[in-house]
């Protein structure tokens, strides 16, 4: 271990006071760190004056470990390493799509099913977020990419478009200005506010940097949206939200995802939700058979279905197409439904494509061989360029 373990009392939950263990670290063992940072979807193609291996990295103090409440009855261990969490006596640590559990907070892990972990743990919205005040990787990889490109080199799904993906707001904002139905939204940082625009009830709230459905929720009422922010941590990391109009669909047809690789449709999909938000397509978050590992559903559901949907309109995919070039987006998805009095509203931009390979099949798509060849292609028009 790097430091000591002693127990102190937190008194903060109605007056219970809370006994955790804390850890405290000698001077000696603060570091400076260096952190390789990767931005995610970014492919790096030489071009002159760009190596096609480029280094980028930051250091960080790791400064001595603290808890952090990001809810009732659970603690993450601030700024560590790994995205380790107190609750119940033991520490928790999420790993590979895994729970671990140990009395220790840096060695003596061993895996644990699902159902011994704690609920209070298993509600923690991406568990991957809460490594080293996760949110300060967002824009370190933005400015990476924004570097690499002014270095010269091609970079797909680049800065624009990661940009683009951080975004809700900025999503609806470019729907509007392509004329293309989209939610209609307010976005907010104070609850007040957003409760004095809000013209109707339910609304779907959603945070502005999103992933995976965390934070997504239906409200109800004013007092239901006030009582979703009573714990600050929600806010946390961009203090962004929007409340869009909440559109009813036909739960049996579902809605539609459309995969676009280099402008073109590489294949449609029907996702049927029963309920749940996390629509990722990857069959690692969302498998046909058993739980994923992205999200665990704070109630009971059905699975996610997918299923191909050859049936996909002419003028659904050139929507889809313009968002997705306006964005400066390579490879991606973009996701609408369609409502009983006839809209067909683009509510998601996804700068990344999670691909479905039991979906492909069905149209005799390769899809990772289609990606790899789109690669190629553009490396090789890269040369020829020079």
């Amino acid at each position: 271990m790097w430091g000591a373990i002693r127990t102190s009392s937190i008194a903060d939950r109605g007056g219970e006071s809370v006994a955790i263990p804390v850890i405290r670290f000698p001077k000696a063992a603060m570091k400076k760190r260096t952190l390789l940072v990767f931005a995610l979807g970014a492919v790096l193609l030489g071009t002159t004056g760009c190596a096609t291996r480029v280094s980028y990295s930051a250091t960080a103090t790791v400064a001595p470990t603290r808890l952090v409440a990001v809810g009732p009855g659970v603690w993450t261990v601030y700024d560590y390493h790994q995205p380790v969490f107190y609750a119940d006596g033991y520490y928790w640590l999420w790993s590979g799509g895994m729970w671990y559990r140990s009395t220790y907070v840096d060695y003596g892990f061993s895996r644990v099913h699902v159902s011994r972990v704690p609920p209070v743990v298993l509600r923690i919205d991406r568990p991957s977020a809460y490594v080293r005040g996760h949110e300060r990787a967002v824009p370190h990889a933005l400015a990476y990419m924004r570097h690499l490109e002014r270095l010269g080199c091609d970079v797909l799904n680049g800065p624009d478009a990661f940009s683009m993906e951080l975004s809700k707001a900025a999503q609806v904002a470019l729907c509007r200005s392509l004329g293309i139905d989209h939610p209609h939204s307010i976005v907010f940082n104070d609850v007040e506010s957003a409760i004095a625009k809000t013209p109707s009830w339910p609304r779907l709230m959603k945070p502005d940097l999103g992933g995976s459905g965390a934070r997504i929720r239906v409200v109800e009422s004013p007092d239901e949206l006030r009582a979703a922010f009573t714990d600050p941590a929600i806010w946390a990391p961009d203090n962004l939200f929007l409340l869009q109009e909440y559109l009813p669909h036909d739960p049996e047809h579902g809605i539609i995802r459309l995969e676009i690789l280099g402008g073109e449709l590489l294949y449609p999909m029907r996702v049927v939700t029963h309920g749940r938000f996390n629509l990722c397509p990857s069959p690692v978050c969302n498998p046909d058979e058993g739980d994923g590992v992205c999200e665990v559903p704070a109630a009971p559901s059905a699975p996610v279905e997918f299923y191909p949907y050859p049936d996909v309109p002419a003028e659904a995919v050139e929507s889809a197409k313009r968002i997705l070039k306006a964005s400066s987006i390579d490879v991606g998805g973009v996701e609408y439904l369609e409502t009983p009095d006839g809209r067909r509203v683009f509510y998601d931009v996804n700068a990344n494509s999670n691909l479905r390979p039991s979906v492909a099949e069905h149209f005799g798509v390769e899809p990772f061989e289609r990606v790899v060849d789109f690669l190629v292609a553009r490396i090789e028009a890269t040369r020829r360029s020079r």
